[in-house]
């Protein structure tokens, strides 16, 4: 058994552990809040999106082509202060928009699901979908530097190393397993730094 999955793991594709580095990159980068963070978001994407769709995961795949736009776009939101655009600061969101936004996910994950289970012949449907909405929905909170961010990935992630598991995508697993590390600095340096927005913030009131 413990062969077969070392058999399995040496099998994984180079694309695969390339696309795996840059997804650090970008999460590293993403913490210190560097721009530079969505270009390796970018070809990382690039890349998932061939192995995904290579492994039936249909949703994860649909989930890379919007990860290509908005890469784009948080690069544009995250781009240094100029003359005429402040840099964006750290928010958050109140408790009731974080209650709708979860039961929209929960109920777009059920219907996706749902609908994957019937008409196609996609893996883990119900995961595959519930990982693809929440997210579609964490990214954009990424790109608009919602402190919540990091406590979403969480959830996502854990349930992710599973779903990867299952699909022998070995490699993307690991990714997965060091995301859940790097969340937990990430989280920790955001609030460090909204507060600190917080008290300049008084400050110049």
């Amino acid at each position: 058994m413990l062969q077969t999955l070392l058999d399995q793991f040496l099998q994984n594709s180079g694309l695969e552990l390339l696309a795996v580095v840059l997804a650090v990159a970008y999460l590293l980068l993403a913490v210190k809040e560097n721009d530079y963070c969505w270009h390796a978001a970018f070809f990382s994407t690039l890349i998932f999106l061939y192995l995904f769709w290579q492994v039936r995961l249909y949703m994860e795949s649909a989930l890379q082509i919007f990860y290509l736009a908005m890469a784009v776009y948080g690069w544009q939101q995250w781009r240094q202060e100029t003359d005429n655009k402040p840099r964006l600061a750290i928010q958050r969101w109140s408790w009731l928009r974080h209650g709708l936004v979860v039961s929209c996910v929960l109920l777009l994950s059920g219907i996706s699901g749902l609908l994957l289970s019937h008409y196609t012949d996609a893996q883990l449907p119900y995961l595959d979908a519930f990982t693809t909405w929440a997210s579609i929905v964490t990214t954009y909170m990424v790109t608009q530097k919602v402190l919540e961010n990091w406590a979403y990935w969480l959830l996502i992630d854990s349930v992710s190393i599973y779903l990867y598991l299952d699909r022998a995508l070995y490699f993307t697993a690991l990714l997965f397993l060091i995301y859940i590390l790097i969340i937990a600095y990430g989280w920790s340096t955001w609030r460090q730094r909204y507060s600190q927005q917080s008290v300049a913030d008084s400050a110049r009131r």
